[in-house]
């Protein structure tokens, strides 16, 4: 169980997060949508908006996990909770949990009191749960997971250890959500090291094949979407809306950081519109033969 122990992964993955998540909630206010959603938008059409897509997003997710129906809810990386939002107040879930480890995060939902929401500073490695779940959703954490210098075995090794945890912590009839950027056809030895270094420190990408292998025996994949488009406008939308604002947030963050984000996404952008990096939501249930899952 290596990858439970391991409490070095376990502070490097805070501070990385920290690093990159708590540059203020005002900033990402600038040029996120209204529901500060930091993650993959689901576009139809030309004529589209980052909100309705951003919606369309948040839905897919909560349909997935039979939202309506559900009791108990897990969100691992739960950004600023617009899906914890939406659990409350729209589903009427009666207990919802959030997971980051961005103190930023955490504040800002704590002052919205949506009722039946819990949100923690907790890393899912460590997270003891005194309840099981009707679903998990996760979006944009397992991307976190891994680290550069990790061998695929390494890799493979803490991504089930996330879905032996997922599998034990859901109901019966349970269902884990979970969307995450990938690689695609661009080795990792090929990745951006101002990505690695600047954005995102000590995180690596999966690729598919390693999020099935570590799921093997645990979770039957019932759906994948590719959203690499999705994602490649989604960061265009973003860095249109952060250089329409760019002098408040110069103000916010200083002119350094604002350049490094506006090369971020740029970056981003171009890898996913070539294929060098795409965006996964897999739907996940849970084998319930102990045979298939041993």
């Amino acid at each position: 169980m290596v990858a439970s122990v391991d409490s070095d992964r376990i502070s490097e993955a805070a501070s990385a997060i920290r690093h990159h998540y708590d540059l203020g909630n005002d900033f990402y206010g600038l040029w996120l949508d209204p529901t500060l959603t930091y993650s993959c938008a689901m576009r139809e059409g030309d004529d589209d908006t980052l909100e309705a897509a951003q919606e369309r997003k948040l839905r897919f997710h909560l349909d997935a996990i039979g939202a309506d129906r559900a009791r108990t809810v897990l969100d691992i990386g739960c950004g600023w909770g617009a899906i914890l939002q939406r659990l409350a107040e729209t589903h009427r879930v009666g207990r919802s949990v959030g997971l980051t480890l961005s103190e930023a995060q955490a504040s800002f939902i704590q002052s919205q009191a949506y009722p039946g929401v819990e949100v923690r500073m907790d890393n899912w490695m460590r997270y003891e749960p005194d309840t099981t779940f009707d679903g998990i959703i996760s979006i944009g954490a397992f991307e976190h997971f891994a680290r550069p210098d990790d061998t695929p075995d390494d890799k493979i090794r803490v991504y089930r250890e996330f879905f032996t945890r997922c599998r034990r912590w859901l109901n019966k009839g349970g269902v884990l959500s979970l969307q995450t950027i990938a690689y695609a056809n661009m080795a990792r030895e090929n990745a951006s090291e101002f990505m690695r270094q600047e954005i995102f420190p000590q995180a690596d990408l999966p690729t598919l094949a390693e999020i099935t292998a570590a799921a093997e025996g645990l979770f039957e994949v019932r759906s994948v979407h590719n959203g690499r488009l999705d994602y490649a406008w989604t960061c265009e939308q973003w860095a249109r809306r952060l250089r329409q604002r760019r002098a408040e947030a110069v103000h916010i963050v200083g002119p350094d950081v604002v350049a490094r984000y506006e090369r971020y996404l740029k970056l981003s952008a171009i890898g996913f519109r070539m294929g060098k990096i795409c965006l996964f939501r897999l739907v996940l249930r849970p084998f319930t033969n102990k045979y298939f899952a041993s």
